[in-house]
């Protein structure tokens, strides 16, 4: 299996108000720690959603932790149920990601394309490898990063064992993802392959400014706007 090796917005600032009448915070216990729940209060009483459920009414997708096949499969149903709701209202993705499988990621990216509504991509935290070439994937316009996340930019890596012949199939396939995702990043930022794959051959740490300035992200955010 290849992985990406695991290092060491206008949009976003006018994200509607949850629509509760009241909320309250309460946590239940799950495997991967707690989760906290809301509760919403009706005239038919209280309804109790996950956070990420409740985020996901506000159309927003919370990508966070290494790609893999299980993650992917959840954020793609998300993008697909999202588009269901409404085709023209924007998709918001939150991304702190080291990165992971690269055939989850692509996955994940070519439903972002595949998709009609607009995919807004914020980078909280960290957005490398895989997580990097979603967030520059996002909408035009609409790729934004906070302050003091790290954006990381690499070719991918794995191993393999085997007949020779076997090896070599494996290297070749390698050999030709790598080509295919500079030929990704190209597209979304705007710069020639031969940059980006130079840009690419090793670990290749980036601020907020300097992924704006290779053309991974359109703006740096640290607040949203007041509404007007």
């Amino acid at each position: 299996m290849l992985r990406s090796a695991l290092p060491l917005g206008t949009a976003f600032r006018r994200l509607p108000p949850l629509r509760s009448r009241l909320l309250r915070l309460a946590t239940r216990p799950a495997t991967s720690g707690l989760i906290p729940m809301v509760l919403e209060s009706t005239p038919r009483g209280e309804r109790a959603f996950d956070i990420f459920s409740r985020l996901l009414q506000e159309r927003i997708i919370c990508l966070n932790g290494p790609i893999h096949d299980d993650l992917t499969s959840v954020v793609v149903a998300q993008l697909l149920y999202l588009e269901a709701q409404s085709v023209e209202k924007p998709i918001y993705m939150y991304i702190n990601s080291p990165g992971g499988v690269v055939t989850s990621g692509l996955a994940i990216y070519d439903t972002m394309q595949f998709v009609k509504p607009p995919v807004a991509t914020l980078c909280v935290g960290q957005a490398c490898s895989m997580g990097s070439l979603l967030l520059a994937a996002g909408a035009p316009g609409m790729r934004r990063a906070l302050p003091n996340s790290r954006i990381m930019i690499h070719q991918p890596s794995g191993g393999f064992h085997g007949q020779a012949t076997d090896i070599e199939i494996h290297a070749k396939e390698i050999l030709s993802l790598r080509e295919r995702l500079v030929g990704i990043y190209a597209h979304h930022c705007g710069k020639p392959a031969e940059m980006v794959a130079t840009a690419k051959e090793r670990d290749n740490f980036m601020s907020p400014e300097e992924a704006r300035d290779f053309g991974l992200i359109d703006e740096v955010v640290n607040k949203r706007e007041a509404p007007s």
